[in-house]
């Protein structure tokens, strides 16, 4: 019994504080007088609140903190409400009554303690269904101990003479044993169940249930008490019926099929009985009369026939018969299942001893045609073999015997058969002399010997293809030889021999030839070639090996364009030999280096020859000019243009206006004027500079014309003179729309798209670009120049394009802009 309605409760902190509050608790109590009391001990009348006491008789001091012990087990405290002291006194009076007269009283230190809980429990519920037993004796065994056991279970809700769990619902009472009467099996003295077990689980035993319905089927047997006679029924089967279950039964798994043919002994009944499947205990009592047993009567006759164990022994024959048939019937599926798998198998083996037979057929004649071929090898043979003999007995082992052949190992049979005809083949051949010798019938033994899986590594493995190493070992040492005694300069016998060659002989084996035996002779020979005093140009010796080499020949290049840049040193461009000797090079060598050589080495020469040129317009010597114009073609167009800018207009012009100054005449002047300009390519003319000096030439006429207003005149020179600016100016401007318009074609005939055309290819593309972006007119302006540079009207703005900037015309000159400003202005 809890204290702490006397003495206070612990509080949060752990400090425990005196109460001294009036409860209801000891109003209810006052009033009582046979509350229970706490009685004193020896110990606390002696030392009072100090003395010693047990855990639950404990009463805590006035104050202070009490010390913890962490290391004790957890308590754990009931979740019971407080009653009053009357209905303590009602419980304690019912619990009193429940105890036996005899009882003997324990120790009031064992006296199991009540706990004030508020449970699920109902009043007058005091045990389990079945009845409760005495609890005297209950926990008895912890008057020798502590009683720790009936403590932790009080605390927990444990009400003494109940079960245990929420509703109370476990047993009272502790299980019962039995005695039995013997020794016999489970079931065989009857029910096993005790007095206590039949209280609290009242309901039927299956064991029971079992006994009746065994003797229920039993009665089945006995003669009807009533003497009528029933037929009995019988159940027939086919047996393709027992085949069929037995297929069904066939599909169990190993361990089922195992059990299914286990002894078992069925000793349930009042006599043993042996069954050889536990299958067969489901239909043990499958009789043909299914009614229960009647007891006899006393008219009645006793049965005449009843032998229930020939019955039985008959239905055991019945059940082994059936099992052996099933047991045939899958015998019998499984040889013939053997059958259908032996059938294949026999079909199998037949072929595969067919394809051996065919092979060892083929192998055998194979091996007669070989032998036959050694024999002929031989030297002592009347009728040698031939190559070409030889060629048509490999062409047939490759038609009608190709596996074998493919098979075979073609390098040793090559080896032994082959190359020794072929050494003799070649033996006197000269390869300068007769190049194709031999190409048709190593072309034949290539597709013969090739192996068809180097050829897309491209490798040289010499050990597993045999026409390579037929090559290497028969033909490479013919082709060393001549190489040897062979002159670069005399290539084209050479030439001719590898052409004739290259589709033969393997890709390694003519690399092999031109980077270690043509090569160095080029080289060796280059470097003894001076061009001052050979008589023969190099190009003529060099050039021929261009499709075979190609880009093998570049380290050639460079010592070559040194040397003939060290010939051209004292070289004048009256002499023509040069142009003959450099212009087989110009496709040969790169863009960049040729424009550098020439750079370098003819435009200062054509430079000087220029400077030399006199202008007279009386007296023209034009071989000066002839020299020049002539490398036309072999310098660029920019290299001659820079020339022609810088040492002949300066004079032309000069010559031009000291003509104009003193009267001259006007047609002779377009005359001359023409004729020079006749003089140029279309090539040339179309370059801006160009047209920017002859328009100068025809401005500084028109100035002319138009300055001598007070003087003598020629009669229509004036006229003469527009006329002639007018026409030459329609002529650049019908020609640059020509170049456009072959520009167009061009571009259309490369197939470029609508995409691509409308990207802008110049400049004056983009402007127009941009005005039709923008809406705004871009026309040429017809008859007008700037110092000749054709004008166009951008909307109201007129504009000039030179070099790829936008000219714009101000109040006194003309302003550059940028493309956007132009825009802007415009719109």
């Amino acid at each position: 019994m809890s204290m702490s309605h006397l003495y206070g409760a612990e509080g949060e902190d752990g400090v425990e504080m005196e109460s001294f509050e009036v409860s209801e608790w000891d109003l209810q109590n006052e009033f009582n007088p046979h509350r229970q009391r706490h009685r004193q001990s020896k110990e606390e009348a002696t030392y009072g609140v100090w003395a010693e006491r047990d855990s639950d008789d404990e009463r805590p001091s006035f104050g202070g903190k009490r010390s913890r012990d962490y290391s004790a087990p957890v308590s754990f405290i009931s979740a019971g409400l407080k009653k009053s002291a009357a209905e303590e006194m009602s419980e304690e009076d019912s619990d009193e009554e429940e105890k036996p007269a005899k009882q003997e009283e324990a120790p009031k230190e064992f006296v199991p303690k009540k706990l004030k809980t508020g449970g699920n429990f109902k009043p007058s519920q005091k045990g389990f269904v079945g009845g409760s037993k005495s609890f005297t004796d209950f926990g008895s065994w912890e008057r020798h101990t502590k009683g720790i056991g009936q403590k932790l279970l009080q605390k927990m809700g444990y009400v003494p003479g109940r079960g245990l769990g929420k509703n109370a619902q476990g047993i009272i009472n502790p299980i019962e044993a039995k005695q039995r009467k013997g020794k016999g099996a489970v079931g065989a003295y009857g029910s096993e169940r005790t007095a206590q077990s039949l209280q609290d689980f009242p309901v039927v035993d299956s064991e029971e249930e079992a006994e009746e319905e065994f003797q229920k089927e039993l009665s089945q047997w006995r003669k009807d008490p009533n003497g009528g006679k029933k037929k009995p029924k019988y159940n027939y089967k086919t047996v393709e019926e027992l085949k069929a279950r037995g297929r069904i039964s066939k599909q169990l798994s190993a361990p089922q099929k195992e059990l299914s043919q286990v002894k078992v002994i069925d000793m349930t009944g009042r006599e043993q009985k042996v069954y050889y499947s536990y299958s067969q205990i489901s239909h043990k009592h499958n009789i043909p009369d299914d009614s229960p047993q009647q007891p006899l009567g006393k008219d009645s006759k006793p049965q005449g026939f009843a032998l229930p164990e020939l019955e039985h022994n008959l239905q055991l024959l019945i059940d082994i018969t059936e099992q052996e048939i099933i047991q045939n019937d899958r015998q019998l599926q499984y040889e013939r299942d053997m059958v259908v798998n032996l059938t294949h198998e026999i079909q199998k083996m037949s072929e595969v001893l067919s394809h051996e037979e065919k092979a060892i057929n083929n192998l055998s004649k194979v091996l007669e045609m070989v032998e036959e071929c050694e024999r002929r090898m031989q030297p002592s043979c009347e009728n040698p073999l031939t190559l070409d003999e030889c060629a048509k007995i490999f062409e047939t082992l490759q038609d009608k015997y190709y596996e074998e052949y493919r098979m075979s190992d073609r390098v040793d049979l090559a080896v032994a058969i082959v190359y020794p005809l072929m050494k003799d083949y070649f033996k006197n051949w000269d390869p300068l002399k007769d190049c194709t010798y031999g190409t048709e019938i190593i072309a034949k033994w290539k597709s013969l010997l090739e192996n068809d899986q180097l050829l897309s590594h491209n490798g040289q493995d010499l050990s597993t293809d045999a026409f390579h190493r037929l090559m290497w070992e028969i033909w490479m040492p013919y082709v060393r030889n001549i190489v040897t005694q062979w002159q670069p300069r005399n290539c084209g016998s050479m030439v001719d021999f590898l052409d004739s060659w290259v589709h033969v002989v393997p890709v390694w084996i003519l690399d092999n030839i031109l980077d270690q035996l043509i090569f160095p002779k080029l080289q060796k020979e280059v470097e003894s070639w001076n061009p001052l005093t050979d008589t023969v140009p190099i190009h003529s010796w060099i050039h021929p090996w261009l499709p075979l080499m190609q880009a093998r020949l570049e380290p050639l290049y460079s010592p070559i364009r040194n040397k003939l840049a060290n010939a051209l040193q004292k070289w004048h461009p009256s002499d023509s030999s040069a142009k003959l000797i450099l212009q087989p090079w110009k496709d040969v060598f790169t863009p960049g280096s040729w424009e550098a050589f020439m750079v370098k080495n003819i435009v200062p020469k054509l430079g000087m020859c220029l400077n030399e040129l006199i202008i007279n317009p009386h007296q023209q010597h034009m071989d000066a000019f002839y020299w020049v114009i002539d490398w036309e073609g072999m310098i660029s167009v920019s290299s001659l243009v820079g020339l022609l800018e810088k040492h002949f207009f300066p004079k032309w012009l000069q010559v031009l206006c000291s003509w104009l100054s003193n009267s001259p005449n006007y047609e002779e002047i377009t005359k001359w004027y023409l004729g020079w300009k006749s003089m140029f390519s279309d090539q040339v003319l179309a370059h801006p500079s160009i047209k920017d000096k002859f328009n100068e030439a025809l401005d500084i006429m028109n100035r002319a014309v138009s300055s001598s207003v007070g003087g003598y005149m020629q009669p229509g020179a004036r006229e003469n003179i527009a006329y002639l600016t007018h026409t030459e100016r329609r002529k650049d401007f019908q020609y640059e729309a020509m170049q456009e318009r072959r520009e167009a074609e061009n571009m259309a005939q490369r197939g470029i798209g609508a995409a691509a055309s409308s990207v802008p290819m110049n400049f004056k593309d983009l402007i127009q670009t941009k005005a039709e972006e923008h809406n705004i007119v871009f026309m040429p302006v017809i008859g007008k120049r700037h110092e000749g540079k054709q004008l166009y009207t951008f909307g109201r703005i007129v504009i000039y394009i030179d070099r790829g900037v936008v000219f714009v015309q101000g109040e006194k000159t003309w302003v550059p802009t940028s493309l956007q400003s132009l825009i802007d202005m415009a719109k």
